[in-house]
């Protein structure tokens, strides 16, 4: 089914290889594992075998971070691993990146939209990657593994966002990489965007049933841009 521009009235986005770089930093930690190995690599091109390592276990790793979820321990084991994380010392990384071209959209569609965050990802660990990029301001509301009794791709999560933004959750877009995403939106009645620049692959974000598929969260401007304009010439 198209996306219907028309009923878009918030828009809420996933993290982990929507709006941070996960892919290429789960890459670089395999790449120096695969170092000590190399050897039985074709032209010692360990880098190569990481990143294919990567995305095939992309499929296998969406099905199986729903598990403490349908078991019911999502919420406790994200609290405990808030507790642990509180209690290690973190310094910036280079490898804790952003997909370019992130901020510059986000700070547009501030000015168009409510903004919200609809992550899996502990409360810890979501605000450090906001702030350390200074984009925490431009969501109206922030959901993570702990503001619900049921993370994605309950839609729990998604409803609860969109009462925060004033919305329906039909009225919200749910952008993400990966089948969850697009499952959540499903379930809360919302509609969805997949993008290529995380986890997920164009074909099963297919299947799944997003409305669109696009490379990353870049494009979304020139999707939603007539929408825009068309305000713009309402307002005038």
């Amino acid at each position: 089914m198209p996306l219907d521009i028309t009923r878009i009235h918030a828009i809420c986005f996933d993290i982990d290889g929507t709006l941070r770089n996960t892919d290429d930093q789960y890459v670089l930690m395999l790449q120096k594992w695969l170092y000590y190995i190399r050897f039985l690599f074709t032209n010692h091109d360990y880098s190569l075998a990481a990143r294919r390592i990567v995305m095939a276990l992309e499929e296998p790793g969406n099905i199986f971070i729903q598990i403490p979820d349908r078991l019911g321990i999502d919420k406790p084991l994200s609290s405990i691993i808030n507790f642990i994380d509180s209690k290690r010392n973190h310094k910036p990384t280079q490898n804790e990146t952003i997909i370019p071209g992130v901020i510059r959209c986000l700070t547009y569609f501030y000015n168009h939209y409510p903004l919200s965050i609809v992550s899996a990802r502990g409360e810890l660990q979501t605000m450090r990657f906001l702030n350390q990029f200074g984009i925490t301001s431009l969501f109206h509301c922030i959901a993570t593994a702990q503001t619900m009794p049921h993370s994605k791709p309950f839609p729990d999560p998604l409803i609860w966002s969109s009462q925060q933004m004033g919305v329906s959750p039909e009225q919200c877009l749910m952008v993400g990489d990966t089948t969850i995403d697009i499952f959540t939106a499903k379930a809360a009645g919302a509609q969805s965007v997949g993008v290529l620049s995380g986890f997920g692959e164009e074909e099963e974000l297919q299947r799944a049933g997003a409305d669109l598929i696009i490379p990353s969260v870049v494009f979304l401007i020139h999707v939603l841009n007539e929408r825009i304009l068309n305000w713009h010439k309402k307002s005038r």
